[in-house]
C-alpha cells in the first residue's frame, strides 16, 4: 500500500533533497563546531550560518541578522521570549485559538503573577479585532499571537493586531509555525517586535532547529533564560551583551542549521508564491468534497469554508464516528497519515466548538499529488457512507 502524507501542519514531508543532502554532507564531510575552531572548515560552516542568519532576516524582513538567534524549536523560542520578557504584574492579550506553545508557559507566568486576556474569536477561527480594545488594561505589556491556527488553518490579522500593539505601546509577538515559508511575514510592515519561528514546517528544514528574531530594542528587555559557553569573551563568567551571543549558548544544531540553509535556497529559488498557491490548489480541492460531506451531515469543517485568509489546513468532527477511528481507518485501510485530537490547542477547539471531541486534520504540502487528494477523498466517503 502507497503511503500518503497528509500531516503536513505537524512537520513538512518529503523535505526536498538538497535538506537531505546538506546535512549528510554536513555529518560526513566537516562535522566540527562553529566559534571554537581555529581552522578552515569551521570558518567555511560559519559562513554557511552567517548566510543562513541573512536569509532568515531578508525573509521576515527585520532589521539585522544578528538579531536572528537559533533554538531547537518554535516552542523554545516563545518560552524564551514571553519568559525573559514578561515579569509578575504584567497584563498580555493573546488570541483564543492559541496553541499549548504559546498557552503553557503564559500558564506558568500566571502562576508567577501574570495576567493575561484571550482576545475573542469567531467560531470559524477568525479573530474579533475589536475586542482588542476590550482586552486593554492599565498593565497590558504585550500581545502574543499566532499568524494562523493549526487545528482550523483560519489567518489572524497580524498588520492590523501590530498596528494596535504599535497604537498602545505594546510590544507583538509572533508565534509563525504554521505560516513561515508559505505566507509572507514583514516584522517591518506589521509592527513585530519578536518573530519566533521553526524550521521543520514550510522552512523545510529538518526537525531539531528554530529561533525568533528582535528588534533592535527587544534585546536588552529580554533576560536569557539559558546561558553558558559561547566561544566569545571565554575570560569572562559574564554573559555576552551582543547578539547573537546574548542568547545562543552551548552546542549549536549545525546539522539543522545546515539543512534549514538548503530548505531556505530551495524556497527562494521555487518562489512563496507559487508553494502558497500549489498548496491552495490542493486545498480547494479537498475543501469542496468535506463540503459535501457536511451538506449530507456527515461531518462538521472546523473553521472556514473557503480559501479567503486560510492555509492548507482542514479539519473535521465526524457527527456519528469517532474521530480516532476515521483516522485509524485511514490509514490502516487506505495508507493515509493525518493528525487526530486536539492538535495542542484545547483553547482553539473550544472556539471552533469541536472541544473535547477533537477533529481529524488534513493537512497538505507543495509536494501532495492531485490523485492522493483524490484518494483521501474516496476514502472519506466509503468511511462515511
Amino acid at each position: 500500500m502507497n503511503k500518503i502524507y497528509l500531516d503536513n501542519a505537524a512537520t513538512t514531508f518529503p523535505k526536498p533533497k538538497q535538506v537531505s543532502d546538506a546535512v549528510y554532507e554536513y555529518m560526513t564531510s566537516i562535522g566540527s563546531n562553529i566559534n571554537r575552531g581555529t581552522y578552515e572548515t569551521a570558518y567555511n560552516l560559519e559562513s554557511i550560518v552567517f548566510e543562513t542568519r541573512q536569509m532568515l532576516c531578508d525573509m521576515f524582513e527585520a532589521e539585522d541578522c544578528k538579531n536572528v538567534i537559533f533554538t531547537k524549536n518554535i516552542t523554545e523560542s516563545l518560552n524564551f521570549v514571553l519568559k525573559g520578557f514578561l515579569q509578575p504584574g504584567d497584563h498580555v492579550i493573546t488570541s483564543a485559538v492559541e496553541h499549548n506553545a504559546v498557552m503553557r508557559p503564559l500558564g506558568q507566568l500566571e502562576k508567577k503573577g501574570l495576567e493575561f486576556s484571550r482576545c475573542a474569536c469567531r467560531k470559524d477561527g477568525t479573530l474579533i479585532l475589536e475586542d482588542l480594545e476590550n482586552c486593554l488594561k492599565p498593565n497590558t505589556k504585550a500581545i502574543v499571537m499566532t499568524n494562523a491556527s493549526n487545528v482550523s488553518g483560519t489567518i489572524l490579522p497580524l498588520k492590523e493586531v501590530g498596528a494596535f500593539a504599535k497604537e498602545h505601546g505594546l510590544k507583538f509577538i509572533v508565534d509563525s509555525a504554521q505560516t513561515a515559508g508559505v505566507l509572507p511575514i514583514s516584522m517591518k510592515e506589521m509592527n513585530i517586535d519578536a518573530l519566533c519561528f521553526t524550521g521543520h514546517k514550510a522552512l523545510l528544514g529538518p526537525q531539531g532547529i528554530g529561533g525568533f528574531i528582535l528588534k533592535e530594542d527587544m534585546i536588552g528587555l529580554i533576560d536569557p533564560i539559558i546561558s553558558g559557553g559561547t566561544g566569545s569573551l571565554s575570560h569572562t563568567e559574564e554573559i555576552p551583551e551582543f547578539m547573537p551571543d546574548r542568547f545562543e549558548s552551548g552546542t549549536m544544531n549545525l546539522p539543522g542549521i545546515v539543512g534549514l540553509h538548503a530548505g531556505l535556497k530551495w524556497i527562494e529559488e521555487t518562489g512563496m508564491d507559487n508553494i502558497h498557491a500549489r498548496e491552495m490548489e490542493l486545498t480547494a480541492r479537498l475543501l469542496e468534497a468535506m463540503q459535501k460531506l457536511e451538506d449530507e451531515g456527515k461531518l462538521v469543517i472546523a473553521g472556514k469554508h473557503d480559501l479567503v485568509e486560510r492555509t492548507g489546513v482542514i479539519s473535521v468532527m465526524t457527527t456519528e464516528k469517532d474521530p480516532a477511528e476515521i483516522a485509524f481507518a485511514l490509514d490502516c485501510e487506505y495508507g493515509i497519515m493525518t493528525r487526530v485530537g486536539l492538535h495542542c490547542a484545547p483553547s482553539a477547539h473550544k472556539t471552533l466548538e469541536t472541544f473535547p471531541t477533537g477533529t481529524v486534520r488534513f493537512s497538505v504540502g507543495y509536494w501532495t499529488t492531485d490523485e492522493e487528494i483524490d484518494t483521501a477523498i474516496r476514502a472519506m466517503n466509503e468511511l462515511l457512507a
